[in-house]
């Protein structure tokens, strides 16, 4: 039997008093990408728990044992029980009565091979004893995680016919999880995959973002993603992904460099340069990660790597640099720091409150940044010369306004 190492969930703040008011193992058990990710030895973003208990008896329960329940989906019969430790999402056994590819309309069981047949892929339906961490695996999901292979539950026609974004979810865990070796992807699912690429179309742009925004940064991001351009994936929502070549290029820059792969980095150089604020409003990126995309592919400039971190951010200079080709060393372990001169300390010196000021600060700005930020008594130096110069201007101005 296959057990779950159960150390860093039962370590959780108020996991077993959770798992107590919930009736123990015998009606809860781990579910889903914490059994699967505890498996494979990585720290699982979410701990989520299935029950046999119905929605309005978890809330009651919890508020029982003094535990902060939100009913946070139940239509769906989940409840988020907030524990010092972290939420953890607890969801009553269900299945699916009607789907029509976006939504789908569930009834509770208590039956739990009725709840894993409703889930997408087998390693996702994998369930553990929060006691023991016994293993319970009703579709060969052990297998196929230690084989690297996505494989749908039953007919992956009929799985996609039930909610589209699967298609992109297929390719997603395939990229995290499976082979590098796209001949080892299971075949029906990339056929059933192609043959319903145009189901995407019904799915909002905001779950379309998500999971590519997710997939961009796995392991085999750049061969999936070539194989899905090869299948045609894209076509329908996103028809400006035609090349993997310029993301093939940046990966291998970002693992030299020793940068961590960056999402809105990668997703700039899969499309033209021109589509990037169509493709950022199409996906309703956040407006700072519109910025980003728009500006990830001007180039470094000719100042510098730190100088280029001062003007437009750190995260801005780095996506220009690597997707440019340019040297990122200069930024490691280096913070953009602030000019440390402030107009005040220049109307102290004598100039004019207003347009004198703000213009005698961007030249000692300009000096600063191109000597490579110097301390501050050389910035009081530059500020000296400034000063002086704009003082000079200024008696020439006023004698010749005079004359005149």
């Amino acid at each position: 039997m296959v057990t779950l190492a159960l150390d860093a969930i039962a370590a959780r703040e108020g996991f077993a008093a959770l798992i107590a008011a919930l009736g123990g193992p015998e009606r809860t058990r781990l579910v889903g990408g914490v059994v699967r990710d505890t498996l494979l030895g990585l720290d699982p973003a979410d701990i989520d728990l299935a029950t046999q208990l119905l929605p309005d008896e978890v809330l009651a329960r919890l508020e029982a044992a003094a535990i902060r329940a939100v009913p946070t989906g139940l239509a769906h019969g989940t409840v988020t029980a907030v524990l010092p430790g972290g939420p953890i999402e607890v969801t009553t056994l269900r299945h699916d009565v009607a789907t029509d590819g976006r939504h789908a309309v569930v009834a509770f069981t208590d039956v739990w091979q009725d709840d894993a047949a409703r889930r997408d892929f087998t390693i996702n339906a994998l369930y553990a004893d929060p006691a023991t961490g016994a293993v319970v695996d009703y579709f060969d999901g052990l297998a196929d995680l230690a084989a690297g292979r996505v494989r749908f539950i039953g007919d992956p026609y009929r799985r996609i016919a039930e909610d589209h974004l699967r298609i992109l979810r297929f390719f997603r865990f395939h990229a995290r999880f499976g082979d590098a070796d796209q001949t080892r992807i299971d075949a029906a699912g990339l056929d059933a995959c192609t043959a319903r690429a145009n189901d995407l179309m019904a799915l909002s742009r905001e779950r379309i973002a998500a999971e590519l925004l997710k997939l961009l940064v796995a392991r085999h991001a750049v061969a999936v993603i070539a194989l899905m351009i090869e299948r045609g994936i894209w076509r329908a929502v996103l028809p400006e992904i035609t090349d993997v070549r310029a993301l093939a290029d940046l990966a291998a820059r970002e693992a030299a460099a020793g940068v961590a792969p960056d999402p809105i980095r990668r997703l700039a150089t899969l499309i033209p340069p021109a589509a990037a604020e169509a493709v950022g409003a199409r996906l309703k990126l956040s407006n700072a990660d519109r910025k980003r995309l728009i500006a990830a592919t001007q180039g470094p400039g000719d100042e510098g790597a730190r100088a280029l971190a001062y003007r437009v951010g750190f995260a801005s200079a780095e996506d220009r640099l690597l997707i440019a080709g340019a040297d990122v060393a200069p930024l490691r372990d280096w913070t953009p720091p602030a000019l440390p001169i402030g107009g005040g300390a220049l109307v102290e010196r004598g100039l004019r409150k207003g347009p004198e000021v703000a213009a005698v600060l961007r030249q000692i700005e300009t000096c600063w940044i191109a000597e490579g930020f110097p301390d501050a008594a050389r910035v009081a130096q530059l500020a000296d010369e400034a000063v002086r110069a704009a003082t000079i201007m200024r008696s020439a101005s006023d004698a010749s306004s005079g004359r005149a």
